[in-house]
C-alpha cells in the first residue's frame, strides 16, 4: 500500500495526521443538510398505494437503496418539502433512532421521491458525492456522531451537529480515485459476504431437513410406516404414538412482570420471551423481578426443563441445561417439566418441526401481537417413541447439529472478518493513510 510523501497535523481527535495537500472543511461550507422537520412529519395514514416514493431507515440500510419496498405520498406532500426532493448525488444519513449513522448515496434514481423524518439529506457542492459518502462511513465520522447523539430515550443527531462535521477535502480528482477505488474493493467483499451468507443459508436449511427427517421416521430407515394423522408430518413408524404435550408433561405459564418490592416478595433473576431462541437460551442480558417466596417453585426453572415462548416469535423452545444457575420465568415463557419417561431434548427437536412448518403460528391467539397461550400448547400434538428410540435420536442430533452449527459459526466469523476489514480499509483510504492514485 502507498502512502503520501508528507503528512500535517490536524490536531482532530480520531483524525491525527493528514496529507499535507488536503483540507478540511465543515459540511456547512461545502453543502446542506436538511430533513423532514415540524408539522411536516409524516404519518403512515396518508401513505397512497402510488405516487412519489417515500423512503425510511431500512430502504437504505443495505449496500444499494432498496426503490422497490417503499411507501408512497402525494404530490401536495411531495412538493411542500422541495429541499428533500432526492437528486442523484444526495448523501442520505440517519439522524434519529437505534440505526442512527446508517449512511447510503443515491447512485441513480427510478423515480421521484423524498425521505421520512429519520434521515437527512446531504447535498454537496464541488465534492464528489461518491467519496462523501465514503467518508461517512470512516471509524472517524461514526465516532463523532456517537459523541454527539442526543435524547434520553430516542436517540438523535442534530442538525447544526451534522452541518459542522469536518470533512477531509483531497482534490477532485483524488476524490474521483478514492471512490472508484472503494467502489471496487468494497463490491468485491459484499460478493463474498452475500456468497458466505447464502451459505449459511444451505446449511440452515440441511439442519432444518435433517432434525424434521429424524424427529418424524427414526433412524431406522427399514421400519413400517402407518398414518400419523397430521397433515405436516404424514407417515410415522407404526410403533410410535401420537400424544398431547399435556398427556407427556407439566407445563406451567410464568409469572406477571412485578417490579415492587412486597412483604415475603425476593428479587430473582427471570427469563422473558427475548432470552429464548430455537434450541437455545440466551442468558447475555437477564433481568430481576420480584416473586412471592410461596411461589418459587412453581416458576424456578430445573435441568431438562423444555422453554417456550409464548410472545413474539411464538413457539421457540429450548432446554435449561444449568443445574448452578437459579432462574425463573415471566409470563410471556411456558416451562414444561417432562413426565418420566421422555427425553426433553427429543420433545425440544419435535416443536422445531412444529415452528419450521409454521405450526404455531397457525393456532396463536392474535389482536396485534401473538399469544400461545397455556391451554392452545397443552394440546399441541406431538410424536412419541418408546423412550429408548427418543434418547437415540436426541443424541445423534446433537452431534450432527453440533457439527453444522459449528460449520456456521466458522462463517459467521468469516463475514465478522471481512465486514471489519472493509471498515478498516475505507477509514484508512479516506483520511489519508492509504493512497490510491498513483503522482
Amino acid at each position: 500500500m502507498m502512502r503520501y510523501v508528507t503528512y500535517k497535523d490536524t490536531e482532530i481527535d480520531w483524525l491525527g495526521k493528514i496529507p499535507a495537500t488536503w483540507n478540511v472543511e465543515r459540511i456547512k461550507n461545502i453543502g446542506s443538510v436538511n430533513g423532514r422537520v415540524g408539522w411536516k412529519a409524516l404519518k403512515a395514514a396518508e401513505y397512497v398505494e402510488s405516487g412519489f416514493f417515500f423512503l425510511s431507515t431500512p430502504n437504505i440500510k443495505e449496500v444499494e437503496i432498496d426503490f422497490v419496498n417503499v411507501n408512497y405520498i402525494t404530490a401536495e406532500r411531495y412538493y411542500e418539502s422541495p429541499e428533500i426532493m432526492l437528486e442523484v448525488g444526495d448523501i442520505l444519513l440517519v439522524k434519529d433512532g437505534s440505526t442512527l449513522g446508517i449512511v447510503n448515496v443515491i447512485r441513480c434514481l427510478p423515480a421521484k421521491g423524498t425521505v421520512n423524518s429519520s434521515i437527512a439529506v446531504l447535498r454537496v457542492k464541488k465534492f464528489h458525492a461518491v467519496y462523501g459518502y465514503y467518508f461517512l462511513l470512516s471509524n472517524y465520522i461514526q465516532n463523532v456522531i456517537q459523541l454527539k447523539k442526543d435524547g434520553m430515550g430516542v436517540p438523535h443527531l442534530f442538525q447544526k451537529d451534522i452541518n459542522n462535521f469536518e470533512i477531509l477535502v483531497p482534490s477532485l480528482e483524488e476524490q474521483i480515485a478514492i471512490a472508484n477505488y472503494l467502489d471496487t474493493k468494497t463490491q468485491a467483499v459484499d460478493k463474498k459476504v452475500r456468497l458466505l451468507k447464502k451459505k449459511i443459508g444451505y446449511y440452515q436449511e440441511l439442519r432444518k431437513s435433517l432434525i424434521h427427517e429424524t424427529v418424524t421416521r427414526g433412524l431406522d430407515k427399514n421400519v413400517k410406516l402407518k398414518e400419523s394423522g397430521i397433515d405436516w408430518i404424514g407417515q410415522i413408524p407404526e410403533h410410535w404414538e401420537v400424544r398431547r404435550l399435556k398427556d407427556v408433561g407439566r407445563l406451567v405459564l410464568g409469572k406477571m412482570l412485578n417490579t415492587s418490592a412486597q412483604i415475603n416478595y425476593e428479587l430473582k433473576p427471570y427469563l422473558k420471551s427475548k432470552n429464548i431462541n430455537w434450541l437455545y437460551v440466551d442468558t447475555d442480558e437477564v433481568e430481576e423481578m420480584y416473586f412471592n417466596k410461596n411461589e418459587l417453585v412453581r416458576y424456578k426453572i430445573k435441568k431438562g426443563d423444555l422453554l417456550f415462548s409464548e410472545g413474539g416469535e411464538v413457539g421457540k423452545t429450548c432446554i435449561w441445561n444449568d443445574e448452578i444457575c437459579e432462574c425463573y420465568i415471566q409470563n410471556s415463557v411456558h416451562k414444561f417439566t417432562a413426565f418420566s419417561g421422555h427425553d426433553s431434548r427429543y420433545l425440544m427437536y419435535h416443536s422445531f418441526c412444529l415452528g419450521a412448518s409454521n405450526y404455531y403460528d397457525g393456532i396463536v391467539n392474535q389482536v396485534s401481537i401473538k399469544h400461545l397461550t397455556w391451554e392452545k400448547l397443552n394440546i399441541v400434538l406431538f410424536i412419541i417413541p418408546p423412550l429408548p428410540e427418543q434418547t437415540q435420536i436426541a443424541d445423534y442430533l446433537a452431534e450432527k447439529i453440533s457439527k453444522i452449527d459449528q460449520i456456521i459459526a466458522n462463517i459467521q466469523t468469516q463475514i465478522i472478518t471481512l465486514k471489519e476489514l472493509r471498515k478498516t480499509l475505507i477509514n484508512d483510504v479516506v483520511t489519508g493513510k492509504i493512497k490510491v492514485i498513483q503522482d
